[in-house]
């Protein structure tokens, strides 16, 4: 049967090669031939000049860093967080400190704030931080009274201006009945700047994670004024535990053999005047003072209140922007000793070397990890909400045209309610705000490559 088969087959192919070819069906197969040949060529050509241009965008944007692009759109809450440091070095950092615990059980921590004492030249950065969120505040409850905000009812958009903006990018609640736009109403400060709270610790070293079941004891506050309390601060609402002799590492677990016995704290309860006289070696700061930073801070923040109220609208603009760049710059360097930890999935940040163990996270795939949030690093942005909004030129034309939106900028809310009262631009958001880019007029737009 095999060979009557390859016979059957041999014999075809060669009547097909003994048949003629027309001319007609010939020219057609040549036609044919050389018209896919060019479609080919073509398509390799569009190819190489997609990825030169790609190339040269990317190398242009590198290379000229006054060019920054505008923020992104908020992720998908499937997606995880970028991590600030790659997983590269953390897994190598991590074998690191376990080749170190083996071949040294127990050892002192000698680096602040790992040992649970006070990084010295942080403590005044602390204060600074806590004394410039309540300038910020402050100001943007004045400036709101001349400059309101519109916020979105169905997402998290936020415009600054008497009038919201017209371009299409609602992600809310039945967004495609009406075609992305968005229905404005009255905003407020929560809208303009955001901080997300966290657990007060009040000990960050010995007990670093909350429990499921202390989530309704322990309190909740801003993350910076966490962060700051852990640096430094004191606030009587929110005590903290405060070492005078560095803690023990062993196996990776913190023991603290700082004992106290019983008589002196009976001598403390007796004699608290001579305790608070106590200079404490490693911040070098009296006690006394720590206690009633908080206090002569508020009290400063009033009396600075009380005084701008007189100034100008500039002035206080100027003074709130400044008071803004203060508070982030100073939360980056405490940030950079004090660890910050977030959810890579959802909203939620812990001061403290470790994160809560609170099954509160309903975000993508919760079900895995049974209501328990993926800690990693933290960036500034998790301690401090910076809503970008789009940048409005002037305030008498015309509200933003959805047509036009790739000619317009962004920056933080806070930055560009400050501008609209009259501050000048900041240097360092120059570029995003596209001051430099000439929109074209709504009829023009057709005209423009």
């Amino acid at each position: 049967m095999l060979s009557k088969s390859f016979c059957l087959d041999d014999a075809f192919s060669n009547i097909r090669c003994n048949i003629r070819e027309s001319p007609h069906s010939m020219q057609r197969r040549i036609i044919w031939k050389t018209c896919n040949f060019t479609r080919f060529h073509c398509r390799l050509d569009q190819k190489a000049c997609f990825e030169s241009e790609r190339t040269l965008t990317l190398v242009g944007d590198a290379d000229d860093p006054l060019y920054v692009d505008v923020p992104r759109p908020p992720r998908k809450m499937s997606e995880r967080k970028p991590y600030p440091t790659p997983m590269k070095i953390l897994i190598q950092r991590a074998k690191e400190e376990k080749e170190a615990r083996k071949a040294q059980p127990c050892k002192m921590l000698e680096e602040p704030p790992d040992n649970g004492l006070l990084v010295p030249e942080l403590v005044e950065v602390a204060h600074q931080v806590y004394r410039a969120r309540q300038s910020v505040l402050f100001g943007l409850s004045k400036l709101l009274q001349v400059v309101p905000v519109q916020r979105c009812r169905f997402c998290s958009e936020v415009h600054i201006g008497h009038a919201g903006h017209g371009i299409r990018t609602c992600t809310g609640p039945n967004s495609g009945f009406r075609s992305a736009s968005h229905v404005w109403k009255k905003g407020g400060v929560q809208d303009v700047v955001s901080f997300p709270k966290c657990f007060h610790l009040y000990d960050r070293v010995g007990k670093p994670r909350v429990g499921h079941d202390e989530r309704y004891r322990i309190p909740r506050i801003p993350a910076i004024l966490e962060l700051c309390i852990q640096a430094g601060l004191e606030i009587d609402e929110y005590p903290t535990k405060r070492r005078m002799r560095p803690v023990y590492c062993i196996e990776g677990r913190i023991v603290d053999f700082e004992m106290v016995n019983k008589m002196d704290e009976m001598d403390r309860n007796s004699y608290p005047g001579i305790v608070d006289t106590l200079l404490d070696p490693d911040v070098g700061t009296n006690m006394e003072e720590l206690r009633n930073s908080a206090s002569l801070s508020h009290t400063n923040s009033v009396d600075k209140s009380s005084d701008k109220v007189g100034k100008s609208l500039t002035e206080l603009s100027s003074t709130t922007m400044g008071s803004w760049f203060e508070m982030i710059s100073g939360a980056k360097n405490i940030m950079e000793k004090y660890s910050v930890k977030t959810c890579g999935y959802c909203l939620e940040v812990q001061v403290g070397p470790k994160g809560h163990k609170v099954r509160m996270c309903k975000a993508s795939k919760h079900q895995s990890r049974n209501g328990l949030h993926a800690w990693q690093e933290a960036t500034i942005e998790d301690l401090v909400g910076l809503n970008y909004v789009w940048h409005v030129r002037d305030v008498n034309c015309p509200a933003l045209d959805n047509n036009l939106k790739r000619y317009y900028g962004k920056a933080p809310a806070v930055v560009e309610l400050c501008v609209q009262a009259g501050a000048p631009v900041p240097d360092e958001y120059r570029s995003m705000m596209r001051l430099d880019v000439a929109s074209p007029e709504r009829d023009e737009v057709d005209l423009v490559a």
